[in-house]
């Protein structure tokens, strides 16, 4: 565990940061590398505590991953099929359909969908999956298809992303959820994910969302080969984006899977993760939620999160494939009575929230 190396000025300036006050980059590299975890827990939680008092949510959601045939190779994903390969799949609408109504007997508030960019499917499954969400669930938020994705049906149709988010609202999709950010630097994104679409393209995306009325999810990709340097531009950029179109409603540090991929890094520690979520809290001041997202992180750390800055527990989940591809040991799916008993072992209080965290 690494001691305390912040001078007594920077200490003063940790120990006395006002909720919402606005850091430099540079001051939060330095806390980043030099404070103890236990500096910057106590001053991310009482940022946490400004905003939320000692309220956790969570919500009641089902996610969908659809297909898990992908024509990107990104380095670090064990999700990832090419199109024939052994143990790629494509759910049907029948297929989704089925899904959704298993669960029909509980109260799901919101849908969360995400996949490969199947190069095989026709735009139209897009709209009539979501359409499909729709008529099954019509008072639940639609939460689907992340930039990536976006940008993959705009190619594909030789058209524009707004567009694409226009039609795509119209039939009933709700939110974006953050993935395909992984880590914004160029010369990792280079390593990572070379087939992936830029963070400029991301953050665009986002921001056309925002001015469309649509509120985002954001997240990165953290624990394999990147540097602090990498996470605080990551977040400054992030912070700079909300700073031009407001809309991103939680920003979600998600911990690398280090199984069955060839990235071949061994993930973070406890401790890098809830630095990671102190200084996500401290950094930006312009985003209200933080998530510990137990599916990747684990529930310990995930419950050890809230008292380092995390206010957001996520949810039921259920068949979360993505990080189970790559080895997270957690649960793939937990019960409202589980969440409850969870975060209410942590002293925190939990509220059940809907997408936008408007609590029910």
């Amino acid at each position: 565990m690494i001691e305390s190396r912040l001078d007594s000025a920077a200490k003063k300036r940790l120990a006395t940061l006002k909720a919402g006050e606005r850091i430099d980059p540079e001051f939060a590299l330095k806390i980043a590398r030099d404070a103890s975890v236990h500096e910057l827990g106590e001053a991310a939680l009482k940022q946490r505590r400004a905003r939320h008092g000692d309220k956790a949510y969570y919500v009641y959601n089902q996610h969908l991953n659809y297909t898990n045939v992908c024509r990107n190779q990104c380095r670090f994903c064990a999700f990832f099929k090419k199109a024939g390969e052994e143990g790629g799949y494509t759910y049907s609408l029948e297929e989704a359909r089925k899904r959704l109504m298993d669960r029909i007997h509980e109260p799901i508030r919101e849908i969360h969908i995400t996949g490969g960019l199947n190069p095989d499917l026709p735009y139209q499954y897009y709209l009539d999956l979501l359409a499909l969400c729709k008529e099954v669930r019509p008072q639940a938020v639609v939460k689907a298809f992340t930039a990536v994705e976006v940008a993959h049906f705009a190619d594909t149709l030789g058209t524009d992303e707004a567009t694409v988010l226009r039609e795509m609202m119209a039939v009933g999709l709700d939110a974006l959820p953050g993935g395909g950010a992984e880590v914004f630097s160029p010369a990792m994104r280079e390593r990572l994910c070379p087939e992936k679409v830029t963070a400029d393209r991301w953050l665009h995306i986002h921001g056309l969302a925002h001015d469309m009325g649509m509120k985002t999810n954001s997240t990165m990709l953290f624990g394999h080969i990147e540097s602090w340097e990498d996470r605080i531009h990551h977040m400054e950029r992030l912070r700079a984006a909300e700073d031009e179109k407001p809309g991103f409603i939680v920003f979600i540090p998600l911990a690398y899977q280090p199984h069955n991929n060839e990235l071949g890094a061994a993930g973070p520690t406890g401790e890098e993760y809830l630095r990671t979520i102190s200084v996500a809290r401290l950094f930006l001041d312009n985003i209200p939620h933080i998530k510990a997202y137990w599916a990747f992180s684990g529930i310990k750390a995930a419950q050890m999160a809230l008292w380092a800055g995390a206010d957001d527990f996520d949810g039921t989940i259920v068949e979360e494939k993505i990080g189970h591809a790559a080895g997270a040991d957690s649960p793939t799916g937990m019960t409202i009575s589980e969440l409850v008993e969870t975060i209410s072992a942590t002293g925190f209080t939990p509220v059940e929230r809907d997408t936008f965290f408007n609590e029910l």
